[in-house]
C-alpha cells in the first residue's frame, strides 16, 4: 500500500538583506512538522526557498553595487545554507529566478487565469509600499505610514493587470470560516475574516516594465513585469504531484496574501485548496524589533557556530510560542542552555549511562505508564502545532527521571530493575526528541544501543558542556 502524503512548505525567504534569526524559526518548526511526519510513517515532501523579484531587491541590489542576480545569488546561497547549518531535513529548495523550474509554471498559471477571465487591465492610482510590494489603502496607514514597515508609500498611477480577487472573497470567506483552510491560531482566522468583511477589491497583478524590470515578464505582454506575490505564491505548486499543501508554515506579516489570494487564485485555477496554515509571530531581540539600524540582527550561523545547532533549535522551539510572538537575548539563551540542556538532559544521560555501566545486565523494559502518558501527550501537542508544549513533555519526563534516581539511589543499591526504567525512560526520551534535536537524540541511541541480548551502554562526551 503506498504511504500516505504529506506536503509542507516554508514561505520562502524574500532575499532582499542577509539571513537573520527570524527565517530560522520558521524552517525549526517546518522541520519538527516534517520530520514528526516521517516518524508517523508518511511520504513528507517539505519545500523550502527563496523569493528573489520586485523593487525592494532591485533597489538593494544597486546599493549594493551589484546587479540583481549577483545579489540575489548572494543572499539566496545563505538561505540555502542555512537549512545545511540548521539540519532542515526540506527536499527541495526552490528559487523564483529559476528559468527552467519556477517561472514555467508561473507562465501556465498566467495564462490559465486569463482564459478564465479572472485577469484583466486597467489604469489605476494607488499607495504602493516598497517594503511590502503591495498596493495598500489609505485606511491601513498609522500616521500616514505603512503599519510593518514605517515608511510612506509612494503614489503610483499607471495601467496594470488586476486579477478578480473580489469575485473569489465569498468563496475564500466560507472556506476559512468553516475550516476547510484551517488557520492556526484562530486569532488570525478571526483577524482575516474580519478583513474580508470590510470588502474586498480586485488586486493588481502586475507592473510597469519599464518601472520594475527585475521580475518575470507577462507572457503576452512584455510591456508588464507579473506581480511579485502572485509569481512567489506560485512556488507552492511546483512539486505538483504533492500539491494540495497539508500545512504552509510562515510569518504573521505576510499571512493575508496567504489566506486570501493564494486561496482566491486556487480557486481560479480549479484546484484543490491547501489543508492549513500555521502562523508564526515574530522574534525581537531585547524587546526590539530587529533591524539594521538598531544593530540588534542575531545571526544564526554566529550562534550555531558558538553553541551548536540543536541548543539553537530547542530555544527556538522551546522559548518561543509557536503562534505567538517571542524574545531572544544572549542571556535567556544561555539560561535555557545551561538549565534545560546541560544540567537537565545532558547530566540525566550522563548518570543513567554511567549506572548502567556498573551492572551487568540491561533488559529492555516495555511498559511504563509515565512514558505512555507522555507520548500521548507529546502527539497531541505535535498534532496541534504547540511545539513548546511538546518539548514540556518530553522535560516533564526527564524530571520523572530524576526524582526517580533521588527516590531510588540506583547508584548505591545497583537495583537492575530501576536502572532498566531509566533506560527505557530515557530512549522513549530520545525517540520523542527525534522531530526537535535529531543529532542529540542519535548521541542519546548510540550511548544505549539495543542489541538482541539487551543493551549495551556506552558513555561517550558530555552532550551539552556547561557554559
Amino acid at each position: 500500500m503506498a504511504k500516505k502524503k504529506f506536503y509542507i512548505t516554508t514561505s520562502i525567504a524574500y532575499t532582499n538583506a542577509p539571513v537573520h534569526i527570524g527565517f530560522a524559526l520558521e524552517l525549526a518548526q517546518a522541520d519538527v512538522i516534517a520530520r514528526y511526519h516521517r516518524l508517523l510513517g508518511e511520504n513528507v515532501f517539505f519545500l523550502t526557498g527563496t523569493d528573489e523579484h520586485g523593487i525592494k531587491i532591485a533597489r538593494a541590489a544597486e546599493k549594493a553595487g551589484k546587479t540583481p542576480k549577483e545579489f540575489t545569488d548572494e543572499i539566496s546561497l545563505q538561505f540555502k545554507e542555512l537549512t545545511k547549518v540548521l539540519n532542515i531535513s526540506n527536499n527541495d529548495f526552490i528559487r523564483t529566478t529559476d528559468q527552467k523550474r519556477h517561472w514555467p509554471t508561473v507562465k501556465k498559471v498566467w495564462l490559465k487565469l486569463k482564459e478564465n477571465g479572472d485577469i484583466y487591465k486597467k489604469k489605476y492610482k494607488g499607495l504602493y509600499c516598497v517594503g511590502c510590494e503591495a498596493f495598500i489603502k489609505e485606511k491601513d496607514l498609522v500616521e500616514e505610514k505603512c503599519q510593518y514597515h514605517k515608511t510612506k508609500p509612494d503614489i503610483i498611477e499607471e495601467e496594470n493587470y488586476f486579477f478578480k480577487l473580489s469575485k473569489y472573497a465569498s468563496l475564500v470567506k466560507k472556506v476559512i470560516e468553516t475550516d476547510k483552510i484551517k488557520i492556526i491560531p484562530v486569532v488570525r482566522k478571526n483577524e482575516i475574516l474580519s478583513f474580508i468583511e470590510q470588502g474586498i477589491e480586485d488586486i493588481s497583478c502586475s507592473r510597469s516594465r519599464e518601472k520594475l524590470k527585475w521580475g518575470i515578464p507577462v507572457p503576452d505582454d512584455d510591456s508588464q513585469t507579473i506581480y511579485i506575490w502572485l509569481e512567489a505564491l506560485l512556488n507552492y505548486l511546483f512539486p505538483k504531484k504533492y500539491w494540495p499543501a497539508d500545512v504552509h508554515c510562515l510569518g504573521k506579516d505576510i499571512f493575508r496574501f496567504h489566506v486570501l489570494l493564494w486561496p482566491a487564485l486556487i480557486f481560479s485555477l480549479k484546484l484543490s485548496l491547501p489543508k492549513a496554515i500555521l502562523v508564526h509571530g515574530f522574534i525581537t531581540v531585547d524587546g526590539q524589533k530587529i533591524s539594521k539600524s538598531l544593530g540588534n540582527v542575531v545571526d544564526p550561523f554566529e550562534l550555531v557556530k558558538k553553541y551548536g545547532v540543536d541548543p539553537v533549535r530547542y530555544f527556538l522551539l522551546r522559548e518561543i510560542p509557536s503562534t505567538e510572538d517571542g524574545d531572544f537575548t544572549i542571556e535567556k539563551f544561555e539560561q535555557r542552555y545551561n538549565a534545560d540542556l546541560a544540567k537537565g538532559l545532558g547530566n540525566l544521560v550522563s548518570r543513567v549511562v554511567t549506572m548502567a555501566g556498573k551492572i551487568k545486565s540491561q533488559k529492555i523494559k516495555s511498559k511504563n505508564q509515565e512514558v505512555d502518558k507522555a507520548k500521548k501527550d507529546w502527539q497531541k501537542s505535535l498534532d496541534e502545532f504547540k511545539f513548546n508544549e511538546a518539548l514540556a513533555v518530553i522535560w516533564g519526563l526527564i524530571g520523572w527521571c530524576d526524582r526517580y534516581i533521588e527516590k531510588e539511589k540506583p547508584w548505591e543499591t545497583k537495583d537492575e530493575k530501576v536502572i532498566n526504567d531509566l533506560l527505557f525512560t530515557l530512549s522513549n526520551i530520545a525517540e520523542m526528541l527525534k522531530p526537535f534535536l535529531p543529532e542529540t537524540s542519535e548521541k542519546i541511541l548510540e550511548q544505549i544501543k539495543t542489541l538482541p541480548a539487551g543493551r549495551q551502554v556506552k558513555k561517550g562526551k558530555p552532550l551539552f558542556p556547561r557554559l
